[in-house]
């Protein structure tokens, strides 16, 4: 879920627990935790209300000053059309796992089987080998932008970002304001790769 980054603090202080969005169908599911740019949320409901049936206190939680305003931005997510969502979640205070994992410098073992993990996806893969080269572009051009990323390998963005979080996912990349880098994990398997 993308939240703009005002809502960090009020979501940090407790004050705001919900979140709107207009979707053609649920895209987040309860009882998951999600990345989002102003931290890691639980989400403990999900459901589709009526603009009509929602009042202030909905509002106030959502972080905005009217029911008007949260319908005018949870109007700019999508086509009018898609249904209003309520998510109701809580932020997490434990640490990320991914970013412990991106922090541990693996041993031997661990070496081999995230190699072996990272030929497996190249192995499968309908568009070609990507994964290997993919954490080289990342090491050569930290911080490039991923469209640009993509476009040097001929791959649309999206696709490609699914790609970079599977890395990610193996603790081997960060995420940075713009563009990448490999994490102490990645830097090791791929110096290990030669």
């Amino acid at each position: 879920m993308l939240f703009a980054l005002r809502f960090a603090e009020p979501v940090a202080r407790g004050e705001v627990d919900l979140t709107f969005r207009r979707w053609r169908r649920a895209q987040v599911r309860p009882g998951r935790p999600y990345r989002t740019p102003i931290g890691r949320l639980q989400v403990d409901e999900v459901d589709v209300v009526r603009p009509e049936d929602l009042g202030p206190d909905d509002a106030r939680r959502a972080g905005f000053d009217s029911v008007d305003a949260l319908l005018a931005a949870a109007a700019k997510q999508a086509a009018p059309d898609a249904e209003l969502y309520r998510v109701r979640f809580h932020p997490l205070d434990e640490p990320d796992p991914r970013s412990e994992l991106a922090a541990t410098v693996p041993d031997t073992d661990d070496l081999a089987a995230v190699a072996g993990r990272l030929d497996a996806m190249d192995a499968r893969s309908g568009h070609g080998p990507w994964a290997w080269a993919t954490l080289a572009a990342i090491a050569e051009r930290p911080g490039v932008r991923a469209p640009d990323l993509a476009a040097s390998f001929g791959r649309e963005t999206a696709p490609f970002k699914a790609d970079v979080r599977k890395l990610k996912a193996l603790g081997l990349t960060h995420s940075l304001p713009v563009g990448y880098e490999l994490s102490p994990r990645g830097r090791a398997v791929l110096a290990a790769r030669g």
